[in-house]
Order: structure tokens, then C-alpha cells, then sequence
């Protein structure tokens, strides 16, 4: 026997009739195998299958030509093309795991079953199949059919080109069908939840206790940015979906938890484009006696651990080569600013940082420090290429509201970003826990905030308070999980490494 290569059916069906036509169509044949049949698809509420078709490929890879497996199997699946001719048919059938062939015979299956098999059974349909392994005279392993049940009608057809969608406008808004349509769709996403676990491997490994905190809040605090405002009824006040989780971890820290990490969502409401969800997955760290140095340590050790999981430590993004071998550069803010400009930020005043910002075309408010000016430098002529792995160190005060100062240099404070293919990709700090500095950021950033800097950081007394009490030295650390995910799995854009991303409705 040989497999046949045409299509015919469901193919010429997706081709000439809209979708909308052929779920009428669908739809009706439900109503006719009901009625006619006395079948119904959707009674079924179990399928016992002893194999993924990916181990039925691993099991049974070494079958010769012709050869039938000794024993029986079951397995179920999407039906994803079917290739009919006389008295036998071949399927493609998938599941999670992989795309294997099956064979539908007449002699195998009775007339009346394969009768079943060719009236009712159409390309998305979901089946489940007994039957034995075996290789064709061509060398493909399938799956010959004996006995068969369909589990699942399926009454929207798979998209023109079933092994592909290409539309991103569908493929994020209906993304059920992008991952039927696109196995590598699939493979992106087992790759996060690889990324997730060994995120959380190393951090417990080293003794940090998993916790969950807040996502509604009165504050929302944690970082510069704007929120998501909703209203408690009951209470009749205004809260805040979270931003960071980083008070309340820091609040059990004070509370004698020594070291705690969280993942999960924060939410900004703030600009959508390739690198930047409202709602997004974070991971916090803080570990009690430890400082920013430490958070460098684990940062290392985490990224070079998701490098190894997923098969080496040189990776290429978008042609770029990236290399994640251990030790990563470090570098201050302001020697790189220097290396690229020849501007001395800290040697220089405050009127001479103002005179370059005009000079080199960044926009500086009036009256800004030098130090205010430094990180607008940075983000004009450095970000974008710090393309290996980098450790920068050395931010302003004025930009650090939750960091402690440096001791040699009270302007800037005890805190680094990861930069890797231009992008920041973690953030920490030797966490501030002096309560009288703290308290007077807060004052400040509320000034900011008052004089129309939505981005200010809220003053949360409760957390002056909770310092009050005394905690002590503490690294903190926050790395995003979306753009860790795009860069080990090489996608474009963070919409393509988040199930379901924010879309606005049709």
C-alpha cells in the first residue's frame, strides 16, 4: 500500500466557500448525524489513550517497511487533512505532542463503520483511533485503524492552509486557532513554562520561599508608572490593580521572612507596542542581608540556567548573536554614557549637562541636574546597543526612589539593569530601609506628581510605617518574564509569547 498525496474534500471546501457559509453547512451535517444516526459527538466524556502520538513515534520508530507493531494502541486527536480514495483513506491526526498518519481501510473498519467514517468524519473533527503501529511501503509511521469513535464535531473549518496562519491579527484574537494551526506557535509557549520553572528552580535552590500577594490595592506602589484604577463597590473606594509586587514582598521581609519571591502579573496602563503589554508577568526577589551585588550573582545564574535548559548559551535574536557564557559585563551608567558621547556626567556641572542635553538634540526640563540628564544619555546613545549581556550600575537618586544611596556618592544609588540585546531585562536594588530617607523620596516624588509627572511614585505611608519597624539590608529584584520568553524563544514581538495579549474589540 501507498499513501496518497492529494487533498480533496475539506480542501476545496475551505477554499471557495467563506467560513461563515461552510459553519452553516457544518452545522447542518450536526443536525442530520443527530437525526439520521442517533449520534451525538459531544456525549463522549472520556477516551482511554494509552499513547501521545509523539510516543507512539518514539516507541515504535524502529518498525521496517510493512512491519505492524506487536501489540495495540489508542490514541486521539484533531483530524488535520484526510486524503480519501476507494476503500481506504489516509488522516493526519495531531495532538500536543506531534502529527502522525493514520489508515482508514475498509476491510479493517466493516463497511459500515468506514460508510461512517466517509460521510460524517471532515477535517477538524476531533477522534479517537485503536488500532497498531505500523511503516508504509513509503517509510511513513502510522497508525492502522480498527476501531474508531469521533469525540468532538468541529463546525469552523481549519484555517486555508491548515499547517499555517498567518494573519497576527487572527492569530493573537482567535489564538485556540493559531495554536491548532501552528505547532511552532506551541513550541514558543511549552518554552515560557520551561523558562517559568527554571526560574523558580534556581531561586529556591537557594532557599527563596514562594509567596502571593495583592494584585488590588489603595496604592500603587512600586514603581514609576500609571495604573489601572477600578472601584470596590462594597467599600465605595477607588483601587488600583498593581504595578509591582515589590512593597508587599518587602513588607514580609520586615516581617521575618528572609528570602520570598512572587511570579505573576502586573498591569501599567500605559503604551502598547512589540515590547510592552498592559498586563505582563514579572518575577520579584528579596533577599534578606543581601545587596544588589547578590542580585547580580542570581540574575547570572538564572538567565545562564534558562540558556542551558533550552539547549546552549549562544542564542541568536533576529540574526544577532548573543552570548550568555558567564560573567556578564558590568559597567556604570556613566562610564558607558562616556564611552559613547565623551561626556563626563560626574565630573561635569549642572549647567554644562544642561548646554550638551540642547547641543545633542535631548530634551531636558529646566532647572534639571546633571544626574537627571545622565539617564536621558543613557537611553538616547547607549541602550540600544548593549547587546551582549550587561550589567549597569550606578542610577541616580533622583530616578531611584526605593534604592539605597551609594555610600561613596549619595547621587546615585546601590542599583543595576540588565540590558541584553538592548532591551532592560531585570532590575534591582540594595533596597532603601533607612524610614527617614525613605519618607522624604515619597515627599519628593509626590511633588513630581503635583506638578503633573503622572508617573510619581504615590506616597504609601503604610510602608514608611512597615520600615519604621526596622528591616533590614535587603536586595531586591524584578526581572520581566514576557521579554525573557521573547529573547530565549526568538520572537519579534511580546504579543507573540503572551496566550491571550490585550487587543482592542472589533
Amino acid at each position: 500500500m501507498s499513501e496518497d498525496t492529494g487533498n480533496t474534500g475539506s480542501g476545496i471546501e475551505r477554499a471557495e466557500l467563506p467560513e461563515e457559509e461552510i459553519f452553516r453547512q457544518r452545522k447542518d451535517k450536526l443536525d442530520r448525524l443527530r437525526r439520521e444516526e442517533g449520534y451525538d459527538p459531544f456525549a463522549h466524556d472520556h477516551w482511554d489513550c494509552t499513547h501521545t502520538l509523539g510516543e507512539v513515534r518514539r516507541r515504535y520508530e524502529g518498525l521496517a517497511v510493512e512491519e505492524y507493531s506487536p501489540d495495540g494502541l489508542s490514541v486521539a486527536g484533531r483530524v488535520m487533512a484526510i486524503r480519501r480514495h476507494g476503500r481506504a483513506a489516509f488522516l493526519n491526526l495531531a495532538d500536543e505532542s506531534g502529527v502522525l498518519q493514520l489508515y482508514f481501510q475498509q476491510d479493517a473498519l466493516g463497511p459500515d463503520r468506514y460508510a461512517f467514517f466517509k460521510k460524517w468524519v471532515d477535517t477538524g473533527d476531533i477522534i479517537g483511533i485503536k488500532g497498531s503501529a505500523f511503516r508504509t511501503q513509503r517509510g511513513e509511521l502510522s497508525v492502522k485503524a480498527s476501531e474508531f469513535a469521533l469525540l468532538s464535531k468541529a463546525l469552523r473549518p481549519l484555517p486555508e492552509k491548515w499547517h499555517g496562519l498567518k494573519d497576527t491579527e487572527v492569530r493573537y484574537r482567535r489564538r485556540y486557532v493559531d495554536l491548532i494551526a501552528n505547532p511552532d506557535v506551541r513550541e514558543v509557549f511549552r518554552k515560557r513554562a520551561l523558562i517559568i520553572q527554571t526560574f523558580r528552580k534556581v531561586v529556591e535552590d537557594h532557599g527563596t520561599l514562594e509567596v502571593t500577594t495583592p494584585i488590588l490595592s489603595t496604592v500603587a506602589g512600586g514603581a514609576n508608572a500609571r495604573p489601572f484604577v477600578t472601584h470596590h463597590n462594597a467599600l465605595d473606594i477607588d483601587m488600583y490593580l498593581r504595578i509591582a509586587t515589590e512593597l508587599h514582598l518587602k513588607r514580609l521581609i520586615v516581617g521575618m521572612f528572609g528570602r520570598v519571591y512572587e511570579i505573576g502579573p502586573d498591569f501599567r496602563n500605559e503604551g502598547m507596542d512589540t515590547r510592552h503589554n498592559p498586563e505582563f508577568t514579572m518575577m520579584e526577589l528579596y533577599w534578606a542581608y543581601g545587596s544588589y551585588r547578590d542580585m547580580m550573582d542570581i540574575t547570572e545564574k538564572i538567565f545562564v540556567a534558562c540558556a542551558d535548559a533550552l539547549g546552549g548559551r549562544k542564542l541568536t535574536y533576529q540574526g544577532k548573536e548573543i552570548d550568555l557564557t558567564p560573567p556578564f559585563r558590568r559597567a556604570t551608567m556613566a562610564d558607558l554614557v562616556r564611552e559613547k558621547t565623551g561626556i563626563d556626567f560626574i565630573g561635569i556641572t549642572d549647567g554644562t549637562a544642561r548646554r550638551l542635553a540642547r547641543e545633542r538634540g535631548v530634551e531636558a526640563t529646566d532647572g534639571a541636574s546633571r544626574y537627571e540628564i545622565l539617564p536621558l544619555f543613557f537611553e538616547r546613545f547607549v541602550e540600544e546597543h548593549l547587546i551582549q549581556p550587561t550589567f549597569v550600575f550606578g542610577h541616580p537618586t533622583v530616578i531611584s526612589p526605593l534604592a539605597k544611596r551609594n555610600r561613596d556618592n549619595p547621587d546615585v544609588t546601590d542599583r543595576f539593569e540588565l540590558f541584553i540585546n538592548g532591551w532592560e531585562l531585570g532590575n534591582a536594588f540594595s533596597e532603601l530601609n533607612d524610614p527617614i530617607d525613605q519618607r522624604e523620596r515619597f515627599l519628593d516624588q509626590a511633588r513630581r506628581k503635583d506638578a503633573g509627572d503622572e508617573e510619581s511614585h504615590p506616597f504609601d505611608e503604610d510602608f514608611v510605617n512597615a520600615l519604621e519597624y526596622g528591616m533590614p539590608p535587603t536586595g531586591g529584584l524584578g526581572i520581566g518574564i514576557d521579554r525573557a520568553v521573547m529573547l530565549f524563544t526568538d520572537s519579534r514581538s511580546i504579543r507573540d509569547v503572551i496566550l491571550f495579549p490585550t487587543m482592542k474589540p472589533l
